[in-house]
């Protein structure tokens, strides 16, 4: 496909992807806070509790009922489309980025994996992860959330290891989010939807809801809560290559995703008790931590590198897509001067030796040659 035409396909469906995310976790997180606070201090006949709030210049009153109201009000807005939108434009930019591009884009240089092979594990990936969710929440496991959680973020990180073998660090990053994304739209679909039309079709029959449907519903909705701050620190991650870059990739994920969920439940439970404040403190030490256990050596006792050899390698490894002549450069990058390259020095650098670029080794740079970059930068990028 003509890259200016994937260029603007990409664009297109990524800024889909964020509007209908944004709407899918900003519903998440307000039905979450709007459960934790409800005033369930001697609740009206019926309810569970209720809320006053007050937003953009309007006082609101809502109310939550225990089960269901004796009958359903002609109107009733239901909180599906945002996870169905932000799935399919989810999918439809894996496939723009990664599945158009496997050679490049999704198989880890040396993995001796084919295209068609690549993509059928990623799929495979989503598919099987979603099952093997599904599966744990109705075993007993899902009666003793701890440890529930505890499994369900092991399954993730032996997911993110086995992927960063075979996979480039980001579609192995990007593949983790599309598992934990699809768990999550697949709880909508599956489970929340069909309690929710089972709950209301009895109430519009005169019948009593049956309780275990609503309440599965809010149990998986309160897991996807959870997953949210993961998925969106995946959706970021592209543009940090110390993480998915980073020869511990996966135990970067699992870090900063642990970390996450930490922080989501003292939110999720500060209306209660503060016995989770520490989550916060916590998280910023770790992740001062993780910057500073990821931090690269340099190599003082290096002999002195010639500008010259550094820009033959970069005019044969680097510039067939970073220059500026015929299609606009990858990212905005100029490397066909030495203006340029010296300009862009830093970026080069956590590319370099990250090993994201050039994507897919295309162009075979070796080992020594990356070692040559990497010492003249930190010689001071002399040129």
């Amino acid at each position: 496909m003509d890259p200016h035409i994937t260029e603007w396909l990409n664009l297109a469906i990524r800024w889909m992807h964020m509007i209908f995310g944004i709407a899918w976790i900003g519903a998440s997180f307000y039905f979450v806070w709007l459960e934790n606070h409800l005033n369930r201090t001697n609740p009206k006949t019926g309810l569970a509790g209720d809320l006053w709030a007050i937003h953009g210049g309007g006082i609101y009153h809502l109310e939550k009922y225990k089960l269901a109201p004796e009958k359903m009000p002609e109107t009733l807005h239901w909180f599906k489309w945002e996870a169905y939108t932000t799935f399919l434009s989810g999918i439809s930019l894996l496939t723009v980025v990664y599945y158009f591009n496997a050679q490049s884009m999704l198989i880890a240089p040396g993995s001796g994996l084919t295209e068609w092979q690549g993509i059928a594990i990623g799929i495979a990936t989503i598919v099987v992860g979603w099952i093997v969710y599904h599966l744990l929440c109705e075993s007993p496991l899902a009666q003793r959330p701890a440890l529930m959680g505890a499994v369900l973020m092991l399954m993730i990180i032996a997911v993110a290891y086995g992927l960063s073998l075979v996979f480039t660090g980001r579609a192995a990053y990007i593949h983790v989010g599309a598992m934990i994304g699809s768990i999550m739209v697949g709880n909508v679909f599956f489970v929340i939807m069909p309690g929710q039309r089972k709950m209301v079709a009895a109430v519009s029959k005169g019948e009593q809801p049956d309780p275990k449907d609503p309440a599965k519903a809010l149990l998986r909705s309160r897991h996807n809560n959870y997953l949210t701050l993961p998925v969106l620190f995946i959706m970021i991650s592209n543009h940090f290559p110390s993480t998915y870059g980073s020869e511990y990739n996966w135990l970067i994920l699992a870090a900063v995703s642990i970390i996450s969920v930490l922080v989501r439940h003292y939110f999720n439970t500060r209306h209660q008790h503060q016995k989770y404040a520490w989550t916060l403190p916590f998280a910023a030490f770790a992740m001062i931590t993780l910057a500073f256990i990821t931090k690269p050596t340099v190599d003082n006792s290096a002999p002195q590198v010639a500008f010259s050899e550094v820009q033959s390698i970069v005019a044969e490894r680097c510039a067939v897509c970073h220059a500026t002549a015929g299609v606009a450069p990858m990212a905005g990058v100029h490397l066909d001067t030495a203006e340029n390259i010296k300009l862009n020095s830093d970026r080069v650098l956590s590319a370099v030796r990250n090993r994201v670029m050039p994507q897919g080794n295309i162009t075979k740079m070796t080992d020594d040659e990356r070692t040559v970059v990497i010492n003249w930068i930190n010689q001071g990028a002399k040129i």
